[in-house]
């Protein structure tokens, strides 16, 4: 996208029926909010824009939640959707900044060059007074191919490489009461705690009280604060690869374009008994 990662509500709206603009809402909330996304889209969402579900747009084989799909499965779901490459496309959800991310991570992986986040989500647009779209949208299909971006993704194996590796910096978007074992995991089944070497960065500490990501002095400041030196490589998770998707726009922000995003996170390295877990600060 030409304006970096981050359009304003005061960017997108002029620009709304574009031809070549695309919108997408992302909103999703955690299972024990127990509030479904597409919900929330029906009752109000910027006008044209469609719902990516990405408990549905996911790897449906795997127990792990919202893997990322094959790229054949995500072709087939995303032309559904009307989306194109070709698109300038530009993602938002409900909080503000929080599930918007991890879309736009997804479609950078499947070779989307034109994505940007709303700054402030559907807070700012509806701040702003701008009007909302109700219902179901049915948009017209496309054709597409994609073009898998390997580099933006780490499996297992790499963080486990990287936890030898002490050019690598592993930094965890979860709250430091989760990072340190203090506070229980909200998915089931998941040891607390944190990678051996893994600096801590909560997800919320990057986005202001109204939903927007901070600014970029701000953003330097916390990074700094949590140890993390912007030079060198760096690998985001999280819980379950969603506010991991945080970090990586705050940093691509701060021109650290291209910051890979462990897609199991703790979900699977918490959930195993062979990946060692350390405990405390």
């Amino acid at each position: 996208m030409e304006t970096g990662p981050l359009v304003s509500v005061d960017w997108l709206a002029p620009r709304l029926g574009e031809a070549d603009l695309r919108v997408v809402d992302a909103t999703w909330y955690m299972p024990a909010e127990n509030r479904p996304g597409l919900a929330e889209f029906e009752k109000g969402h910027i006008p044209g824009a469609v719902f990516f579900d990405i408990d549905h747009i996911a790897d449906r084989s795997s127990d792990l939640p919202h893997m990322l799909p094959s790229p054949e499965a995500f072709a087939e779901a995303v032309s559904r959707l009307g989306l194109s490459p070709s698109h300038r496309i530009v993602v938002y959800d409900g909080h503000g900044i929080f599930s918007a991310p991890r879309v736009w991570w997804t479609l950078r992986v499947m070779g989307f060059d034109h994505v940007a986040v709303l700054d402030g989500g559907l807070k700012a647009w509806r701040a702003a007074g701008h009007p909302l779209a109700t219902g179901a949208p049915a948009p017209e299909p496309v054709e597409i191919s994609v073009r898998p971006q390997p580099q933006l993704v780490r499996a297992l194996s790499d963080v486990q490489a990287a936890i030898e590796d002490s050019t690598v910096q592993i930094l965890d978007a979860r709250p430091a009461a989760r990072f340190r074992g203090e506070a229980p995991e909200p998915r089931a089944g998941l040891r607390g705690g944190h990678m051996p070497g893994a600096c801590n960065l909560p997800w919320n500490a990057l986005v202001d009280s109204d939903g927007a990501l901070r600014a970029p002095d701000d953003l330097r400041a916390a990074f700094a604060v949590a140890g993390i030196n912007l030079d060198r490589p760096i690998i985001a998770t999280c819980g379950s690869g969603v506010s991991a998707a945080v970090l990586a726009l705050a940093l691509a922000r701060l021109g650290v374009d291209e910051v890979p995003i462990y897609d199991g996170s703790w979900s699977e390295w918490g959930g195993r008994l062979d990946t060692p877990v350390v405990t405390g600060p």
